[in-house]
């Protein structure tokens, strides 16, 4: 067919000719969409509104160990009950599924319960107290199940809660509890550290404890007294050795025997003597005295004897040597004062020698004893805290999960939308029918119109044959007609029905209806 701006009249015309191309598709996904708005199962739905309460005790004097945050808790306690035993427990203890038991697995049927549970949190925005930015922060979230029976609905809901709700005080719990022994354990283990340090650290300072960086200004102070001393000393020495020396000079010009000293004596007096009777007489006084005095050295020596190996006896001589001896053995003292001070100076040197590199592994010693130590430290005001949370949680006196509203038995179902379903339908109905009409329309090449024809071939039309009436074309357009009103009249009964029962049970629905019928 020739494409052209039609008239209304057409359009009629064209209604009125396939008025059933519009019609059957139409009535036909209509009564599609009530069949499966009717025969889809009702679905109950049961939720639980679970609020997220802050920590009754100030942060500041009582800290939590529980540091996640509480959405990824909320994720970790849906996760772990919705693992395969705990809702298979759930499943065999409630009856439910019980049509799909011997058609599936017990891990599809599992599967089948995760997806009819849900978990929806509750956002909303806040002000951070701390940097005072707005912010999204979860404040609740609504736990549900959805199935057919209202009353299992319920109970599997009140399960979930329960579960959900012991699940989360037994984790907070457990992580404190798990957080103590942990605690205890590197205490346990760092006390060992720490004595181990300390005891390394005694063994080192008693082996060298003269070269610890400590004892270096008392090391210095020694070096500098020694020496001074030894300037003392060296001072003492020359000053001894002076005096050995004059001693030794003194000495060498005393006689060790006064025999000695007594046949000089007598060789000077008989020189003087020959020398004065050269010049006087014997007479003389000093002549006299002279000779009187050779005589009592002769007796002397005649009476001591001349052994030349005598001990010496001049007391001169022996008071020079007791005097050089005395000088001599306290300069042997001294000397071993002075090598004894050396040796001291010498071992003083040795210990600042080796202080820096001791100083290297004391400090190494040091530092790991008081890295032990602070961690001893830090980990018991930990484990303090740790325990005053494992009270705190015990008490429940934490952040915690509260029920703020319970699950309830489900008047209505939560699914299918039945009203939605048919006003879908009759939209894609309507749509379906158009659609075939205007295919039909335009894919038929047939001229239906004198004018038409008229229009097509340039000829003028001599007559035209209008439509036969017979009594069969009229029953069959009257049997069109009753049907037509039949099925319209269904459809508007049908959606009024849905209308008004979209809400109700399906089931509750049937058996009114078949009591109204059986009345």
């Amino acid at each position: 067919m020739e494409e052209g701006i039609l008239s209304p009249g057409e359009y009629l015309a064209i209604l009125r000719q396939r008025k059933w191309s519009l019609i059957l598709p139409m009535v036909g996904i209509m009564v599609l969409s009530l069949a499966v708005a009717f025969l889809l199962p009702s679905v109950y739905r049961s939720d639980a509104t679970i609020f997220i309460e802050e920590q009754e005790v100030p942060t500041d004097y009582v800290a939590s160990t529980v540091t996640t945050y509480a959405e990824q808790r909320i994720q970790a306690i849906y996760q772990r009950i919705m693992t395969f035993t705990p809702l298979l427990d759930i499943i065999i203890e409630h009856g439910l599924y019980t049509e799909l038991r011997n058609k599936y697995s017990s891990e599809e049927i599992v599967e089948k319960m995760r997806l009819d549970t849900t978990l929806e949190p509750i956002s909303t925005e806040i002000l951070d107290r701390r940097t005072g930015r707005p912010g999204t922060a979860t404040i609740a979230f609504v736990l549900g199940y959805e199935g057919r029976n209202p009353q299992k609905v319920l109970r599997v809901a009140n399960k979930l809660v329960s579960l959900f709700l012991e699940q989360n005080l037994k984790q907070r719990v457990q992580q404190v509890e798990e957080t103590s022994s942990f605690l205890e354990s590197e205490i346990a283990r760092i006390k060992i550290d720490l004595s181990k340090s300390e005891s390394e650290l005694a063994v080192f300072k008693q082996k060298h404890i003269n070269e610890l960086p400590e004892m270096m200004q008392v090391n210095l102070q020694g070096l500098n007294n020694i020496e001074r001393s030894l300037e003392t000393i060296n001072q003492q020495i020359s000053s001894l050795k002076e005096r050995e020396s004059y001693f030794q000079s003194q000495v060498a010009n005393q006689n060790p025997s006064l025999s000695n000293e007594s046949r000089s004596r007598l060789e000077e007096l008989k020189i003087q003597l020959v020398a004065l009777t050269k010049n006087f007489s014997d007479e003389y006084p000093d002549v006299k005295k002279t000779r009187a005095e050779i005589a009592e050295l002769e007796q002397i020596l005649a009476a001591s004897g001349s052994d030349s190996k005598a001990l010496p006896n001049n007391p001169a001589y022996i008071t020079l040597s007791a005097q050089l001896a005395s000088a001599q053995a306290e300069l042997n003292s001294v000397k071993e004062q002075r090598a004894h001070l050396l040796s001291e100076a010498d071992e003083y040197k040795r210990r600042l020698a080796a202080t820096p590199g001791v100083e290297d592994e004391y400090n190494a010693l040091i530092s790991s004893r008081r890295s032990n130590q602070d961690k001893y430290e830090d980990l018991l005001a930990k484990l303090m805290e740790a325990k005053v949370a494992h009270g705190l949680e015990k008490g429940q006196k934490g952040e915690r999960f509260t029920l703020a509203e319970a699950p309830r038995l489900p008047e209505k179902p939560f699914k299918p939308n039945r009203l939605i379903i048919v006003v879908i339908g009759i939209v894609l109905g309507i749509g379906a029918g158009v659609g075939t009409l205007a295919l039909r329309e335009f894919t038929d090449m047939s001229v239906r119109s004198a004018d038409r024809l008229s229009q097509l071939t340039a000829m003028p039309i001599l007559a035209t044959v209008p439509v036969i009436v017979t009594p069969h074309y009229v029953n069959r357009r009257r049997m069109r007609i009753v049907f037509i009103s039949i099925a319209f009249l269904v459809v508007v009964a049908v959606g009024i029905a849905v209308f008004h029962f979209q809400v109700m049970d399906l089931d509750v629905f049937w058996v009114k209806l078949m009591r109204k019928i059986s009345m």
